[in-house]
């Protein structure tokens, strides 16, 4: 099947999207050097509201405009990050994943100007963070710490930072990265200390079902152990119908004899209960386990614990 001529991409106008799509645009370059790549940027509900986004459709918000490009025919591929992708409803209809690119680090970053880790803040510190999931966990391990409300992008918020909105920041590492902004990084926290969200690190390409050229051009770009570990973490996040403001944390990972784990945590938002679950898949395909997991949480009040949350 021949290869298309040009793929139009569109994505969020944030510098760090922006900087995702060169990612893409560089592979796919290096795969099809005779496909011309034109980036089309288009600003979301969730890049403009700086308020509750629950107000605004949650997680959807930062997807709606590029599924809508996507959709009317202005672009022919999309780029997101996973975990900005809503799971407890399907992908737009005539839409399809058509990879998910090798994972970049899953893990979050604390960003203070004096360099100081997570333990040594002191009391009353203003951590800069409006993650559901951020503040829970911050909650159970670092009570002292205030959490403040900071929206934007990554560097929007290094902005605020430096003007004192906040004392320090919890950012994603991947994200740092991707716009070149590691040398901002005092501390990396471990999953251990900070469990990473849904699909943490994941960049995926969303094609228009009928698209099979295109389909098949990109689909070489996808990485297949990152694919079982998006599909199994969807389906978990599917399963609990977690909101935007649903406090839930894990991640899969590939073992290094190959088998896929899957690790994940709910929690009330003052962070005073946590449900655990981890399994590893054995016979299980990624969608079983992640199906698998989530019932393991319900069976412990997950249900009650989403649902009694506002959104």
């Amino acid at each position: 099947m021949p290869t298309p001529e040009l793929v139009r991409i569109v994505s969020r106008d944030s510098p760090m999207a922006l900087a995702q799509v060169e990612r893409v645009r560089r592979e796919l370059a290096a795969l099809h050097p005779g496909t011309a790549t034109e980036v089309i940027p288009v600003k979301t509900t969730g890049d403009k509201w700086m308020g509750d986004l629950a107000a605004v459709e949650g997680k959807g918000a930062f997807t709606k405009e590029v599924d809508a490009a996507l959709l009317d025919g202005s672009a022919d591929l999309a780029v997101h990050c996973v975990k900005d992708i809503p799971a407890d409803r399907p992908l737009p209809a005539g839409t399809t994943f058509a990879a998910f690119l090798e994972r970049d680090d899953i893990r979050d970053a604390l960003v203070h100007s004096d360099g100081l880790t997570l333990d040594e803040l002191p009391a009353g510190t203003r951590i800069g963070t409006s993650s559901v999931r951020r503040i829970a966990q911050l909650a159970a391990s670092h009570p002292h710490l205030e959490c403040v409300p900071i929206r934007g992008n990554a560097n929007s918020r290094l902005d605020k930072l430096a003007a004192g909105d906040a004392d320090a920041l919890l950012l994603a590492v991947s994200g740092l990265e991707r716009i070149g902004r590691s040398d901002v990084i005092s501390e990396i926290l471990s999953v251990e200390t900070m469990c990473p969200p849904i699909g943490a690190g994941i960049l995926a390409l969303q094609c228009r079902e009928g698209d099979t050229a295109l389909i098949e051009a990109v689909s070489a770009l996808g990485d297949p152990a990152t694919h079982r570990e998006a599909t199994a973490e969807r389906m978990l996040l599917h399963v609990l119908q977690g909101h935007c403001n649903s406090p839930i944390a894990g991640y899969a990972s590939t073992e290094g004899d190959g088998e896929l784990a899957l690790y994940a945590k709910v929690f009330t938002p003052d962070g005073k209960r946590t449900l655990r679950a981890h399994e590893w898949a054995g016979p299980l395909d990624p969608a079983t386990l992640g199906t698998s997991v989530a019932v393991a949480l319900l069976r412990q009040g997950a249900r009650e614990l989403i649902d009694g949350i506002p959104h």
